[in-house]
């Protein structure tokens, strides 16, 4: 379901995605709003869903993550507990930062962080292809960051 945002709207959430430490009253100053109604437009957008949360966007590199791997996951088999199972096993691991059910030659996409490829095969051996109904595992390694996940694009009026 998507929320009709007006301009304000839309220059508050670029705001709050460019920086979720700005304060109720630096954020009423940058779309010309007072304190209060700005607030009640931030917490229409939460109730919205439209804000999930308040984040800090840390550098993978800098917390020893050397290794970003996409991984493709086929099950034997699928049905609702199968897939359940799955998903909750998956949701488990730390180490897997993205993980998407696909349409294609696999049936999930995880993206995974490691330290390095020797950490990186033990999560594959130790965890990976242990999953419950795991087929096939196919892994392709980032070689070069073009562009992050980041901000959103907000969608115009």
């Amino acid at each position: 379901m998507q929320t009709d945002l007006d301009d304000t709207d839309r220059q508050l959430l670029a705001a709050l995605q460019a920086n979720a430490r700005l304060t109720s009253s630096e954020l009423a100053q940058q779309v010309g709003l007072s304190q209060s109604p700005c607030w009640r437009r931030i917490r229409r957008l939460e109730e919205a869903g439209l804000i999930e949360g308040y984040h800090a966007r840390l550098d993978r590199r800098g917390l020893g993550y050397g290794v970003v791997a996409f991984v493709l996951v086929s099950l034997d088999f699928q049905n609702e507990a199968r897939s359940a199972e799955f998903v909750e096993a998956v949701r488990a691991i730390p180490q897997v930062v993205m993980f998407h059910g696909i349409t294609g030659a696999a049936d999930f996409l995880l993206m995974v962080l490691a330290e390095d490829l020797e950490s990186y095969s033990t999560l594959l051996q130790q965890k990976l292809h242990r999953l419950p109904g795991v087929r096939q595992v196919l892994t392709s390694f980032s070689i070069q960051e073009f562009k992050a996940l980041g901000d959103l694009p907000i969608p115009p009026a």
